[in-house]
């Protein structure tokens, strides 16, 4: 590593102001701090010492998805393997086929070994077009803005693929990103200063532009002619009461043995990055709270109004924290700092909005069973309002207490 080091700094003249590669110091200054800490300090005081910074910052949110993107591989492989096997195929077909047939790994749906190399040859290509296409987008607005390309981006890419459908075609894998981190961030500055969720604001684009290849119940297990529905679908049509019908409990709901998108569908996982990023301090415990809160109330309502026409007015609030993308959104999007409220007690109400606006969605919504995407996106948009409200309620409270 002394040699590279060595490299960087013998070049580094060349990318600094008067050097032939002046405008391009973005994407020097991108690979010098993945490999090397940056070694600019303040020149004035007040100095503040502190280990947390943005690099940091955005590695445990990288680390706390670790659980789902094991999880997600796994379980992605295993319901391919399992819809394979149902319709009496011996083979996956295609070049995955080919790699599972050529290393001997088989589509045993009961070898684990099997599933996670499977749903890991779904996961590799999506990743790679996200980092790619988003990537460049990144560095083009940094190149051009004169700013650095920091790690956020890494934290959208994994988000971003991990609310995706194992059969999301590539071109617009590669789409959505593009427009989540043009329209979503960067037109608004770029790291630190979006209004919206990056990942949740492509996902929403391909879900009203495609809602063919984002919906229905033929994407989530990626085998053409197989149709598997997913949780939320068949509680909206019959109650959850039927998803006994489809084999599933709530424990195989609460470790994700259902179908879904890529990483979203263990609610387990999500829990273990949850308590990291909480335990971190990297999560605020007032956003989680207040969706949970608004979250357990809203359900409860619906319970006690009931419906003769509409079943998911009987599902209870733990049905919903563990079917489709609530637990997902509620760790990895919900806590996101930079498009949620900033205050103490808008925090609190910012969760309380989203929980109670998933629920609404997914129960009185019947073309939209799905809710937490739309929910968070709409909490983005009144954050700055709920922070509004909040200071000028303390301002006025104190005027009140000094008349």
């Amino acid at each position: 590593m002394k040699a590279l080091r060595q490299w960087l700094d013998s070049i580094e003249p060349h990318f600094l102001k008067g050097g032939r590669y002046e405008k391009y110091y973005a994407v020097f200054e991108m690979f010098d701090t993945i490999f090397y800490s940056p070694k600019t300090v303040t020149q004035i005081a007040p100095h503040v010492r502190v280990s947390l910074d943005l690099k940091r910052t955005m590695t445990y949110v990288v680390l706390a998805t670790f659980p789902c993107v094991l999880v997600g591989l796994w379980n992605t492989g295993y319901q391919a393997n399992l819809a394979l096997a149902e319709l009496g195929l011996d083979s996956a077909g295609g070049w995955r086929g080919w790699i599972l047939e050529a290393f001997w790994i088989g589509i045993n749906p009961y070898n684990p070994l099997a599933s996670f190399i499977h749903g890991f040859l779904y996961f590799f290509p999506i990743y790679v077009v996200t980092l790619a296409a988003g990537g460049a987008c990144e560095v083009a607005f940094a190149v051009v803005r004169g700013h650095e390309v920091n790690e956020g981006f890494f934290v959208t890419s994994i988000l971003y693929v991990l609310i995706l459908p194992a059969t999301t075609p590539l071109w617009q894998v590669a789409l959505g990103i593009i427009f989540g981190v043009v329209i979503g961030k960067e037109i608004f500055g770029g790291t630190g200063k979006n209004i919206l969720n990056p990942a949740l604001t492509g996902r929403a684009f391909l879900y009203f532009a495609y809602p063919a290849q984002l919906s229905g119940d033929s994407v989530w297990v990626p085998v053409d002619g197989f149709s598997g529905a997913t949780a939320l679908s068949v509680s909206a049509a019959e109650g959850h009461a039927a998803l006994s019908t489809i084999d599933l409990s709530w424990w195989d709901a609460f470790f994700g043995v259902m179908d879904g998108s890529l990483g979203e569908t263990s609610a387990l996982a999500c829990l273990l990055g949850g308590i990291f990023l909480l335990y971190t301090r990297i999560a605020n415990w007032r956003l989680v709270a207040g969706c949970v809160i608004g979250t357990v109330a809203m359900a409860t309502l619906f319970n006690v109004i009931g419906s003769d026409s509409n079943p998911m007015f009987a599902m209870p609030w733990y049905w919903h924290i563990v079917v489709g993308g609530y637990a997902f959104g509620l760790v990895y999007m919900v806590t996101e700092p930079v498009s949620a409220a900033m205050t103490n007690v808008g925090r609190i109400w910012y969760g309380i909005l989203i929980g109670v606006m998933c629920v609404l969605i997914r129960v009185v919504n019947p073309a939209f069973p799905e809710g937490m995407m739309l929910a968070i996106l709409f909490g983005n948009v009144f954050a700055p309002l709920i922070d509004y409200v909040v200071v000028k309620a303390n301002i006025r409270r104190r005027l009140r207490r000094h008349a």
